[in-house]
């Protein structure tokens, strides 16, 4: 069972989301109708959930705010579900420690299978989201709306690898580091590279930086 609390001030995407977990016997599931840090914090402390699925956009809260958040509750991870936002914002949040990220337009499947993968400590992206935040801002890509919303999960493994890749490593110093063999590190770069719609090695270092994989 995963317990879930939902912080989505807008009436309809916090009762809607509540409804369609509550369907499912996979999650325990409440949510706090509150628009006040404070009383999120003491609805985190109330009800303990696993995951906290958050609309911080609509709460107007701060990246500060989500980070006090993850350091005060180590064992939650939060999941980010808002409309479309700058790219900056979107990357804030994930560099500030939110394992996870949606928009409001992602179907019942998406987000069943993005708590799932967060549960289990995957970062699990919407593919728009992914797409808009491994293109470069000067190259000539995809608009977004031409992009499948499918999500994508990467492991920690995978992080792992992609950190070591940015980092310069070969395949064979990265297989000796993580002990494993130099075919599953190569596996692991294919897979995302494929997940993430990444061509070569320098989109692997971009997407490193973009989530200050770099930075000890």
């Amino acid at each position: 069972m995963i317990s879930v609390l939902i912080a989505d001030k807008n009436y309809l995407s916090r009762l809607g989301l509540f409804t369609l977990l509550s369907e499912s016997a996979n999650f325990e599931v409440e949510y706090t109708d509150e628009d006040n840090f404070d009383h999120l914090v003491a609805a985190i402390k109330k009800n303990k959930p696993k995951i906290l699925v958050l609309d911080f956009q609509s709460l107007q809260f701060s990246i500060k705010q989500i980070s006090t958040i993850l350091k005060s509750f180590k064992k939650l991870q939060i999941l980010a579900i808002t409309d479309f936002l700058p790219r900056a914002e979107m990357q804030a949040v994930l560099n500030a420690g939110v394992r996870s990220y949606l928009l409001k337009e992602c179907d019942k499947d998406e987000i069943i299978e993005a708590l799932h993968a967060t549960y289990n400590g995957e970062r699990f992206l919407c593919g728009q989201v992914a797409h808009y935040l491994t293109q470069l801002e000067t190259e000539n890509a995809r608009p977004i709306e031409k992009v499948s919303c499918v999500g994508i999960g990467i492991t920690d493994r995978e992080l792992d690898v992609v950190r070591l890749i940015a980092e310069g490593l070969s395949n064979k110093l990265i297989a000796d580091k993580l002990e494993l063999s130099t075919h599953t590190v190569n596996t692991h770069r294919k897979n995302v590279m494929t997940k993430l719609n990444i061509q070569n090695t320098a989109g692997i270092v971009m997407f490193a930086v973009k989530n200050q994989l770099l930075v000890a």
